[in-house]
């Protein structure tokens, strides 16, 4: 069986082909569509009629490519540009018109479970008790667990993306003034949730999303080149300098730097004040880099759960979202 998934992120819209023979999504196809909707929606604002054009045609073309590769109709989602868009109805529904691809947004919480699905299925059982940080460029979502789903998940208003919209656009570099009101909103938004991770005290840690990944890179992991079975661990006091490093520099500068892309050197710095505040808060001196995420996850779920659990998925994308911040979710028995 080969399925495929599409992820309409911040900045990209990224599609998945993989063969599920034995349980286990391997990629045989990728691609990527750079769209970069955060730069022309601000935060909670509609996404204007360009870029849902923009986005119309992104789909389109990952589902040719899908089908090109024999994949059917791809699992198709947003994470939380589109989800907190007050016209996201319209949204889904210009893709669903344009291009006959069922587009649904994810709440927080089940990014989280999908991202800790992923991350508990490439690490294994032995992990035990188990920690796991995702930075997308709307959200931060935690989530922490003993089994194949997490116990509980939080989705917050902290994505590199947002946060350096809010608080680092109008100066390249930063005043350390604007450092120190980011950090406060940080640790603010962050203080029951990292409670919560000390007190279940984790064994084991991970950090996923293209945000951990190139933060890695920058404090010395090794390069993407040398695949996914090589262990990539990132240190809290590594991810320390790397803060004061980025903040000195203007994002042009940043993008010089082992492991910064150009599209999202302008968010290094926000991403990396998120992913050691949380790290210090919750007690971690050093976290997993996975590089299994929520693509994965939603493999994982439609191959071990069948349609069935997509669809119900799909049917929970036209409810309403909650209003920022997510509160804690403590998952149900029936996960």
């Amino acid at each position: 069986m080969r399925i495929s998934v599409v992820d309409v992120g911040s900045n990209t819209v990224r599609l998945v082909v993989a063969d599920a023979e034995g349980g286990v999504p391997l990629p045989v196809h990728t691609a990527k569509w750079r769209l970069r909707l955060s730069e022309l929606v601000e935060p909670g604002g509609r996404i204007p009629d360009e870029a849902v054009e923009r986005l119309v045609e992104a789909v389109a073309g990952a589902s040719r490519t899908a089908a090109k590769w024999g994949a059917a109709g791809p699992l198709a989602f947003a994470t939380a540009v589109v989800r907190a868009a007050p016209n996201r109805t319209e949204v889904l529904r210009a893709v669903r018109t344009g291009t006959g691809v069922d587009l649904c947004t994810l709440p927080g919480e089940v990014e989280a479970e999908l991202t800790f699905l992923a991350a508990r299925r490439w690490l294994g059982w032995q992990a035990g008790p188990l920690a796991v940080l995702d930075i997308g460029g709307g959200s931060l979502e935690v989530a922490f667990g003993r089994g194949r789903l997490p116990d509980f998940v939080a989705s917050l208003p902290l994505g590199a993306g947002r946060l350096t919209r809010e608080f680092l656009a109008d100066e390249d570099p930063p005043s350390p003034e604007k450092l120190r009101a980011l950090r406060r909103r940080v640790r603010h938004q962050l203080r029951d949730v990292a409670a919560r991770i000390r007190w279940e005290g984790p064994r084991s840690a991970v950090a996923t999303s293209r945000t951990f990944q190139q933060l890695g890179r920058l404090c010395g992991a090794p390069p993407g080149r040398h695949g996914p079975f090589v262990e990539r661990v990132l240190h809290r006091e590594n991810l320390r300098d790397a803060v004061d490093r980025l903040a000195a520099l203007p994002a042009a500068e940043r993008a010089q730097l082992p492991g910064i892309s150009a599209p999202r050197a302008a968010q290094s710095l926000a991403g990396a004040v998120v992913g050691h505040t949380v790290m210090k808060l919750t007690g971690l001196g050093a976290v997993t880099l996975c590089p299994w995420a929520i693509r994965e996850g939603v493999l994982l779920r439609r191959i071990e759960d069948g349609p069935a659990w997509w669809a119900e998925t799909t049917r929970r994308s036209e409810e309403p979202p909650p209003p920022e911040p997510v509160p804690l979710h403590v998952a149900g028995a029936a996960n």
